[in-house]
């Protein structure tokens, strides 16, 4: 018999009696762009607590979810698969969401609130991706429709993925303003400037996706390893 899906569990959010994220437990890692099973199994080697799926054909990360099921579906149940997407059609995201080994959906494109509404309709969780470039922008994060909210980079024409840094002070004031919400911290994350990162932020998760490469779409495990141990022992 299959084990339940750790949606209701080990999701990327917390309860609604918590405070700010980091207060009292640890920070999460999010470790995105995998493309094999090999790293796959070497990020949850290292302690990533999610692993992050691009089902955009634009990424240099891209993977065919589907098609990858015969390995997707034999990674550890307690560790949260999220399925990227960027622009997908609301067809094609239901799709995805709906796949048996995927836990979340994570819109890291321009999609809209109805969009995301839809998606969401019969329960089914998602994250959304958001690349603010000022204080007033922060006003739009309670509105989203979901608690679970990642910060990015702004960088122009890009969905993600950059290696560009994000605005840390924006990203802090976002966590101190909006405690309600689960925030991840993306955008030029590494093993040597993560935990500068999470002590100044002080989000519920990071994510990383090109700061633990050895090439595009490849991960490599010192890395993940150490950008683990980093974001773990930062506060």
């Amino acid at each position: 018999m299959n084990p339940p899906r750790p949606n209701a569990t080990i999701p990327l959010t917390v309860s609604e009696s918590a405070g700010s994220p980091c207060s009292g437990g640890r920070v999460r890692v999010k470790i995105c762009g995998i493309t094999c099973s090999e790293d796959a199994e070497a990020a949850i080697l290292a302690g990533a607590d999610a692993l992050g799926f691009n089902a955009w054909q634009g990424s240099k990360r891209h993977l065919d979810v589907a098609a990858a099921a015969p390995w997707l579906r034999d990674l550890p149940g307690f560790v949260t698969k999220v399925v990227l997407c960027v622009n997908h059609t609301l067809e094609e995201a239901l799709r995805l969401g709906a796949l048996p080994f995927i836990d979340v959906a994570q819109f890291h494109g321009d999609e809209s609130d109805g969009f995301c509404a839809q998606y969401s309709a019969d329960g089914r969780p998602h994250i959304r991706a958001v690349r603010p470039r000022s204080r007033d922008e922060l006003d739009r994060l309670p509105l989203l429709g979901t608690r679970q909210v990642l910060l990015d980079a702004a960088v122009a024409g890009a969905y993600g993925g950059t290696g560009a840094r994000a605005d840390l002070e924006l990203a802090a004031t976002a966590v101190s303003r909006f405690p309600r919400l689960t925030l991840t911290l993306a955008g030029g994350l590494e093993p040597d400037n993560v935990a500068e990162a999470v002590r100044l932020v002080r989000p519920y998760a990071v994510d990383v996706a090109s700061g633990v490469e050895s090439a595009p779409g490849r991960k490599d495990p010192f890395k993940m390893r150490d950008f683990v141990q980093a974001a773990l022992g930062a506060l």
